[in-house]
């Protein structure tokens, strides 16, 4: 068996919750106990930046295994290079010892490229790479953005302002290629390394955008303040990678302090969830249902791994 399940959905979704009541100890399903989750969030893998990126709590990592939480530290730059390669090897490693493997985020640029594979795009050239880091350094992130929205519209549509990487990396190839990043397709077809189930959880603008606000609201009562503090003691800057996330970048912006910084990274965070959608659409076979539906995701379950529903 090579079946992997594939949940996305933005923030505050409510998708751990969902895997966990499936495939926890705790569950009352068939299932239970037969999955491990693999996170396919780009922040969760930064250690001691816990609240801000809404890490699994010690009873759901308990109940559920979590893996890629806490790999790195935050001024190493993980990319969808390294996803790919450690998610790729945790599936075989959880198949192997007959669990499920549930790749389970919001980061819809990695799921995507975890399914249908990287398109094949210009290697990087040293001599382009610095010139841009030079702009980078000269001219700021968000100038950079602007000529990227320029050149590549429909690439700039599906990334945040401070991903400093991916502009970076798509002014790169524009630069060596004259072509935009958005004209190297993926694949339409899911890749063959594993038999995936695609399932997109969705719910009403007006609720996920409160449950992302209330989302907020909690990570400044547990003490994101407070960590963020404490992270830039231990000589985290803004420059960081771990510091550019939505949560964290927002204490670096000029003007902003209380109500309005919570207001400014609840906004962020709601154009963050529109765009993550984006990477998602056109997913071969995959399946959307409402995040609160329990018995849809678990028939789709039942049906992928060839359980009976009757």
């Amino acid at each position: 068996m090579n079946k992997v399940v594939v949940v996305f959905a933005p923030t505050a979704c409510g998708k751990t919750a969902l895997a966990r009541k499936i495939f926890g100890k705790s569950s009352l399903s068939c299932f239970k106990g037969m999955g491990e989750v693999i996170s396919a969030d780009s922040q969760a893998v930064y250690k001691g930046f816990d609240i801000g990126t809404a890490k699994p709590a010690l009873c759901e990592v308990e109940d559920i295994p979590h893996h890629l939480v806490d790999v790195c530290d935050g001024n190493t730059q993980f990319d969808l290079g390294d996803f790919m390669e450690m998610a790729d090897s945790l599936c075989r490693e959880i198949l192997s010892r007959n669990k499920i493997p549930l790749v389970v985020g919001g980061t819809g640029f990695y799921i995507r490229n975890f399914l249908l594979g990287s398109p094949v795009t210009p290697e990087s050239n040293e001599t382009i790479r610095s010139q841009v880091k030079l702009k980078l350094s000269q001219l700021g992130r968000k100038a950079l953005y602007e000529e990227l929205k320029i050149i590549d519209p429909e690439y700039a549509s599906k990334i945040n302002v401070n991903d400093e990487l991916r502009i970076c990396r798509a002014l790169e190839v524009f630069y060596i290629s004259g072509k935009p990043l958005s004209s190297y397709k993926l694949n339409t077809t899911l890749r063959n390394d594993f038999d995936f189930c695609p399932i997109i959880l969705t719910r009403d603008k007006e609720d996920l955008y409160r449950r992302i606000n209330e989302r907020v609201d909690l990570m400044f009562e547990m003490g994101l303040e407070a960590e963020v503090k404490k992270l830039i003691s231990l000589g985290y800057t803004r420059e960081s990678p771990a510091m550019k996330a939505i949560g964290y970048s927002e204490f670096f912006y000029e003007g902003f302090s209380g109500k309005k910084l919570v207001e400014r990274i609840k906004t962020d965070s709601r154009h963050y969830a529109k765009k993550q959608y984006t990477y998602m659409k056109g997913i071969p076979g995959a399946i959307e249902m409402h995040a609160d539906d329990e018995n849809k995701f678990l028939d789709t379950i039942k049906k992928f791994i060839g359980i009976s529903l009757s």
